[in-house]
């Protein structure tokens, strides 16, 4: 779900790199220095995941790996995704520079919004309800992206209306293979190492 360079209007990349360079500050000044090696596993996974993607049109679809993210490392995901987003932009060209931001905020954000929308649930003692919402944070991080994506692409030029709506669309399985992923991370957690996820 990379945004190419050159796509873009200045205003949306602008908006972009300032709300993300914003959460990013805020995400390095409340992460723990115990967490480090959790949020470079993270930056990791999320690289990893979307090296395997499609292109549709100036974007692409491939796994992402936000919904997980964010349900572990709240605000960290900022830097975690960034990290993850530049060593992609470097070393296969994926994304850009200068869509960094917007990029990053397209995929951090809903991450965000998931920890915070289910962080509770993931740590309930009934095994369905962490399902539940561990699958809810893996497919709605993906949704979430996706409309973010088609609004970047529709406030940069309302001739990408149509690639917008295919954004979405052609994200509908990662969605659910998304959720599918999470519910089994967060299971698996949950049994072996516990106290990753608190509660």
């Amino acid at each position: 779900m990379h945004i190419s360079e050159g796509v873009l209007s200045a205003p949306v990349l602008i908006t972009g790199a300032a709300l993300t360079a914003t959460a990013v500050g805020f995400g390095l000044k409340k992460m723990d220095y115990d967490r480090i090696p959790q949020v470079a596993i993270l930056s990791s996974v999320f690289f990893v995941a979307s090296l395997i993607h499609i292109p549709i049109g100036p974007a692409s679809t491939h796994l992402i790996m936000n919904g997980l993210t964010g349900l572990l490392l709240g605000l960290s995901a900022f830097p975690a995704i960034l990290v993850g987003l530049i060593l992609q932009a470097i070393l296969f060209q994926f994304g850009g520079i200068t869509t960094l931001g917007i990029n990053t905020f397209n995929m951090a954000f809903p991450a965000l919004i998931c920890f915070y929308l289910f962080r509770n649930g993931i740590r309930h003692k009934n095994p369905v309800v962490i399902s539940v919402c561990a699958f809810g944070s893996g497919f709605t991080a993906v949704f979430l992206s996706s409309i973010f994506v088609a609004a970047s692409l529709i406030f940069s030029e309302e001739s990408f209306i149509n690639i917008a709506k295919l954004v979405v669309i052609a994200h509908l399985p990662v969605m659910i293979i998304e959720g599918i992923f999470t519910a089994s991370c967060i299971g698996f957690l949950k049994k072996v190492r516990p106290e990753i996820i608190g509660g």
